[in-house]
């Protein structure tokens, strides 16, 4: 290796380090349990012990950093699980890989992302953010119910093109991190109910 790539290979190693030590500092500071509501890009800054232009050149801003913590956390949550929904040739079972990948994935760290999603409430720089991933779980949505509409207006079980949104409608609210939460309450972690919301969903579309 040569002494320049190898001071590239050291500087990358840094620059990851510091991506890390930020992302950890964001994550620890929405978990605090005295739910301090001062999230901010200088209070993460701060906490990761880096200066806060630091924070801005890794994530360019407060709704970017809560999106690559989000990713973080749908790594932890085992989101890549999701493609078996897409893959499996039977409907029925495909959302119910689809439930239990989100049910994971709420569970990874509940507090957390219960605040992300009330900061995303309050924050127009970050509402979007929070509300295109919804909207990316919606889209998954309309292929597995498509599918399964699809396939029983073939058998002749069901007629009609219209049902889909509207069983789109309602499974995107039953896979919601929202209602995940309220179903486990304070004595439960969501992937606890995926039993529950995944009985829901298939007494939806039947």
């Amino acid at each position: 290796m040569s002494p320049r790539s190898y001071q590239l290979g050291q500087r990358q190693a840094a620059v990851d380090e510091t991506r890390r030590k930020v992302l950890d500092a964001a994550r620890a500071l929405l978990a605090d349990p005295s739910g301090q509501p001062g999230f901010s890009v200088d209070a993460v800054a701060k906490r990761a012990d880096v200066a806060r232009a630091t924070v801005y050149y890794q994530f360019d801003s407060k709704a970017g950093l809560l999106e690559a913590l989000f990713d973080a956390l749908a790594e932890d949550g085992q989101m890549d699980g999701l493609a078996d929904a897409f893959t499996d040739p039977e409907p029925r079972a495909g959302l119910g890989h689809f439930v239990a990948c989100f049910g994971r994935f709420w569970a990874s760290d509940r507090l957390v992302l219960r605040r992300i999603r009330a900061i995303a409430a309050l924050d127009p720089d970050v509402g979007p953010v929070i509300a295109a991933r919804d909207e990316r779980r919606r889209h998954g949505l309309q292929i597995l119910v498509g599918r399964l509409v699809s396939a029983e207006a073939e058998e002749g079980s069901r007629t009609g093109s219209g049902d889909t949104d509207v069983l789109v409608n309602i499974i995107h609210t039953l896979t919601s991190f929202e209602t995940f939460d309220a179903l486990a309450g304070p004595g439960r972690e969501p992937d606890q109910v995926i039993p529950v919301v995944t009985d829901l969903v298939l007494r939806v579309v039947t």
